[in-house]
This record gives C-alpha cells, structure tokens and sequence, in this order.
C-alpha cells in the first residue's frame, strides 16, 4: 500500500541522513525518482519553491511528495499520504533526540560520542556538495556537457551570478541585502530574456 510505503521510504532518509534537508536530498533524490514517485525536473522546482516556503526542507519535500501519491486516493488520500511521509522523516530525528536529551550529561563528556559527531562533519558536507552537483547539473547542463553551453548568454550570466554570489558570501552583508539583490539581478534577467 502507497501510504506504509511513503512512511517507510522517509522514515528511512530521516534515520540515515545527519546534517538537515540539503544532506537529505541525495537520498531523497534517489529514493523519489527511483519509485517514479516525481521527476528530477519536478525536485529542482520543488527545491526552488521549497526555499520560499516555510519549514525545514525535508519536512516540506516529504510532505509534497505525500500529497501528491496520496491525491490519487482523493483529498483524504492526499492529506494521509502527506501525514504518512511526514511522520516518517520527522520520527526518527524525533526519537533520536529524546534518547540523547536523556542521557545527555553522559554523551556530553564521552570520547566516542565526541569523535563520532566529529567524523559526520565531512560526511554531511560531502552530502550538500553532493546535492549542489546533482541539482546544479540538472539545472544548468540538463543534456550533459557540450561546448555549446558557452556560446549561449544564459551561461555567462549563471556565473556571473555565482561569482556574484561568492562576493556576498564573504562579505559581511546582511542576508535580506543579498536576498534583494538576488531577486532583482533574476527579475531583470528574466525579463530581458536571458534566462
């Protein structure tokens, strides 16, 4: 049945994904399209719109997800199937930090505890830098690799705005500057036909 399914699969990305939604999303990735559940092009949208909505990214992708192969069941099969992939993703975290706040003290002095929380660090970043490929090839080379790319306007203004990017980043600017700067550098791009 689609809905212990749903809970199943995102149970499953919530118990072995460290580090939040962007580590998330190469399991989450793998998992959805291998099921035929969404499309790679439908994730890069998703992430997209995911980024202007509220709530945790993976909270927010399971419970799209959910909705939409509940829906063929009618709204209710909707509103389960959305419950179902939620429940999963959020379980296991949920649980997890019950049992660490009870032995907290104990965990806290430990030097296993401490060297294991030290060797995920590389891991979660090799999982966003995992995502950022893997999304960012789909967005900006969606028919593999060819020279052609760089004789087209739309490639030198996606590196423009990554260098852009790169600039703010190590600039001490407050977010919502760099955020409306964004928004008007993509608007204008937008609307002189570039993107």
């Amino acid at each position: 049945m689609i809905f212990l399914e749903l809970f199943w699969t995102f149970f499953k990305i919530g118990a072995f994904t460290f580090g939040g939604g962007y580590a998330m999303l190469p399991l989450i990735q793998a998992e959805v399209t291998s099921k035929g559940w969404i499309s790679e092009e439908s994730i890069v949208n998703f992430v997209a719109v995911s980024e202007s909505t509220p709530g945790p990214f993976a909270v927010n992708m399971a419970t799209y997800v959910g909705s939409e192969m509940g829906g063929v069941f009618g709204v209710g099969g909707g509103i389960f199937g959305a419950f179902c992939a939620t429940l999963g993703v959020v379980l296991p975290s949920f649980v997890i930090i019950l049992i660490v706040a009870q032995c907290f003290q104990k965990f806290q002095s430990s030097r296993v505890i401490r060297g294991c929380m030290s060797g995920l660090k590389p891991a979660v970043i090799g999982l966003i830098a995992s995502a950022v490929i893997s999304i960012g090839t789909t967005v900006f080379i969606p028919n593999g690799f060819m020279w052609e790319i760089f004789t087209q306007v739309r490639t030198y203004i996606f590196l423009g705005i990554a260098a852009l990017a790169l600039v703010l980043g190590f600039k001490k600017l407050h977010p919502i500057i760099i955020i409306c700067i964004s928004a008007v550098l993509g608007i204008a791009a937008g609307y002189l036909g570039f993107l």
